[in-house]
């Protein structure tokens, strides 16, 4: 699979699942989320046709012919990779101390596949339908599937300031057919071709010191660039998503880079997409994984999992019991839609106890944070442990300042052990909605950001963002808080600090 050393070239994978790396290879320590990337939202719980989720398929990722994209006027750059966009643009710091440094960029993308039955006729004919049932039983339905495509580039990095280097790695169409049992009909997969080019540059910023740009292009044209989504997507690159490596190559974290690049860090420019390390264990590592997925730096799949979900941002246990939960006609339907639904539908009906049993309850992390006194700190699995305890009242000081519902704050993220998320609204200001205590006697401020046009709506159904206290201001105009003054109006619940932000936990998963 590797290219020789000193040349580039486009490696495209036929079939339905993603390539194998070679063992210990660059990029095989971070292959298992690399692959969670490439399926998230593929096919959604409860797996069927029918369910209106899987109609509404292809949200991450999504590199569309330009002309199609641009219809209505420019897209906006963002790190968002839920954007439609017709570019991908990685930008990173690299080091490179060696004279012989190579860099290797594989793009990994899904391209979508139509699966069509067709019945046979009595004159020999065959006429599409949605759906057919064969004579040894099995329901065969029509849907669109995936092939996992991959293309790759391998450079010396002294090359790249001379000149950029681009490859193509987009897909050709193609249509297979295969027979179904007894001459009853066939199944025919279209695939549309879909152009694509890769570019990588380097800028030198200092000794041994690059800016990397891995840029990947949509380069086709729309068959009709008023077509609806569904239609364009057939000339589309799905979930896509870079892994760069290399050999005497290391790169600096964009979440949390040494003190003396964090400048340079920051000048960096990334659109529809968010590099992060894929390993070592603070500050700069060895592989990066760019992906259109907000995660944090050495992202991992939680090692309970027995296989790919294909909703990664869920949780194992929950997923596994509502699947066990599907009837007899839900489960046939759901195999007959997706072969990977069926692959999921047995790996749950076998399960063994004790696979489902290390799915619940797992600790992650028993670190504490702000810990109080023990004989101030009730034992939590205690009745009436949490007695006394309000979260719409309790105060905390902050730089000796009472903080608590209804106060006024500037959010200031720790440069060290935030997520990405959490520095994107570092400066904002924000107000608390409520303070909750962790079971390991840590504090958490619920807050709420004041420029999100959906505050009111988070706040009303209790879906905030946390913060330690060490990582909000207070800001001057807000009233004392307490049981004297009614905070802003909200439903405050119980709230699971250890997810830092609602709005992009990962329950250990990428």
């Amino acid at each position: 699979m590797a290219d020789p050393v000193g040349t580039a070239g486009a490696l495209v994978v036929d079939g339905a699942g993603p390539a194998p790396d070679r063992p210990g290879g660059v990029f095989a320590r971070i292959s298992a989320v690399a692959d969670a990337v490439l399926y998230e939202g593929y096919l959604l719980y409860p797996y069927r046709r029918s369910s209106p989720k899987n109609r509404v398929r292809w949200q991450f990722g999504v590199l569309l012919p330009r002309d199609w994209v641009e219809r209505d006027g420019p897209v906006t750059p963002g790190i968002s990779g839920s954007a439609d966009s017709w570019y991908q643009r990685t930008q990173c710091l690299v080091r490179a101390p060696g004279g012989d440094a190579v860099v290797r960029v594989r793009v990994r993308y899904l391209q979508t596949q139509d699966k069509r039955v067709e019945a046979a006729g009595p004159d020999g004919a065959y006429r599409a339908v949605e759906s057919l049932r064969t004579a040894d039983g099995a329901v065969h339905l029509s849907f669109e599937e995936a092939v996992a495509r991959e293309g790759e580039l391998t450079v010396p990095l002294a090359e790249l300031p001379r000149g950029a280097r681009s490859e193509a790695v987009g897909a050709s169409g193609g249509e297979e057919s295969e027979p179904l049992p007894d001459g009853t009909g066939r199944i025919v997969r279209r695939r549309q071709e879909v152009r694509a080019t890769t570019t990588v540059e380097a800028e030198p910023l200092g000794a041994d010191l690059y800016r990397l740009t891995v840029r990947t292009e949509n380069t086709g044209r729309a068959a009709d660039p008023a077509a609806p989504r569904g239609e364009a997507l057939r000339q589309a690159l799905i979930a896509t998503h870079t892994l760069i490596g290399g050999e005497g190559v290391e790169f600096v974290s964009q979440i949390d880079p040494p003190a003396e690049l964090a400048e340079r860090t920051r000048a960096c420019r990334n659109a529809f997409t968010f590099p992060v390390l894929g390993d070592a264990p603070a500050g700069t590592g060895t592989v990066v994984l760019s992906a259109p997925i907000i995660l944090p730096d050495r992202p991992q799949v939680a090692p309970e999992s027995p296989g790919d979900l294909h909703d990664a941002a869920e949780i194992d246990e929950i997923l596994t019991l509502r699947t066990m939960l599907l009837t007899d006609e839900e489960k046939a339907e759901a195999r007959a839609t997706d072969a990977r639904a069926a692959e999921i539908l047995d790996r749950v009906d076998t399960m063994p106890p004790e696979v489902l049993a290390r799915l619940h309850g797992t600790i992650r992390s028993l670190t504490p944070a702000e810990p109080r006194p023990a004989a101030a700190r009730p034992a939590w699995w205690r009745e009436g442990a949490d007695d006394g305890l309000s979260p719409a009242t309790d105060t905390v000081f902050v730089a000796g300042v009472p903080v608590g519902g209804g106060s006024p704050v500037r959010l200031r993220p720790r440069g060290r052990g935030a997520d990405a998320q959490d520095m994107f609204l570092a400066g904002r200001t924000a107000h608390v909605a409520a303070v909750f205590h962790d079971v390991d006697g840590g504090v958490r401020l619920a807050v709420t950001v004041d420029d999100d046009p959906a505050a009111e709506l988070h706040e009303w159904y209790g879906r905030f963002h946390y913060f330690r206290p060490d990582e909000v201001e207070p800001l001057a105009g807000g009233d004392a808080p307490g049981p004297d003054r009614s905070p802003r109006p909200h439903s405050p619940r119980p709230a699971r600090p250890a997810d830092r932000s609602e709005e992009g936990r990962c329950d250990g998963r990428p």
